[in-house]
């Protein structure tokens, strides 16, 4: 091989390369996302959407928009369906560690938590009921519900970056995360369901914050 055609080999993976490293860099939103869930989620950290008002069915029957439950609060939010039988116990038993790990007086005055469920023909109150006994949800600070307008569903589900996938057995495929919600109604944070210190830490800065 003459040194011209080394001289071209070399070139020639160097353009590989950059080539390579540009779709690399697009493809990740700057190195930042390696799958669609986390560009999906970085965008939604970034975008702050404002929360559709929708309208909740709880466990004890009651019926009200969402933000007369949240009025000018925090709201810890989790989306999951009762059948579930693999990630929704675990992250409804995460959501409850990080409900308890909180200071009490911070929980009803400062902050509320709520589970919705996008199974909506299963999850009736009754149903709700049962399923928050297992994580000692107090049906109150925490409450357990389901939007029965399947158009505000799927509008809420939309802002949120909700993927729910149902299959011809009755179950659900989706993406799981823990949703942090200000008191004006923004999105500001989407949280790993499995990092409960990094879940309480975040929610105790932005307390200490507001009340400083």
């Amino acid at each position: 091989m003459t040194n011209k055609q080394i001289v071209r080999e070399v070139i020639a993976c160097f353009v590989v390369i950059i080539i390579g490293f540009v779709v690399l860099l697009l493809g990740t939103d700057n190195f930042r996302a390696f799958t669609a869930e986390q560009a999906r989620t970085i965008a939604l950290k970034e975008e702050q959407p404002m929360i559709p008002n929708v309208v909740l069915e709880d466990s004890k029957n009651r019926t009200y928009p969402l933000e007369s439950f949240q009025e000018d609060r925090l709201l810890f939010v989790t989306f999951m369906y009762t059948n579930c039988g693999t990630v929704c116990p675990q992250l409804e038993r995460n959501m409850q560690k990080v409900y308890e790990q909180l200071p009490s007086e911070y929980i009803d005055y400062n902050i509320r938590f709520l589970s919705i469920s996008f199974d909506t023909e299963t999850d009736d109150p009754d149903t709700l009921t049962k399923y928050q006994s297992y994580f000692n949800s107090d049906g109150e600070t925490w409450r357990m519900a389901r939007v029965q307008n399947e158009n505000e569903l799927n509008h809420l589900l939309d802002t949120l970056g909700v993927i729910v996938i149902p299959d011809e057995y009755g179950n659900f495929q989706h993406n799981t995360a823990f949703y942090l919600i200000d008191s004006s109604k923004e999105l500001i944070d989407v949280l790993d369901y499995t990092d409960i210190d990094g879940a309480v830490k975040r929610i105790t800065t932005l307390i200490e914050e507001e009340q400083s």
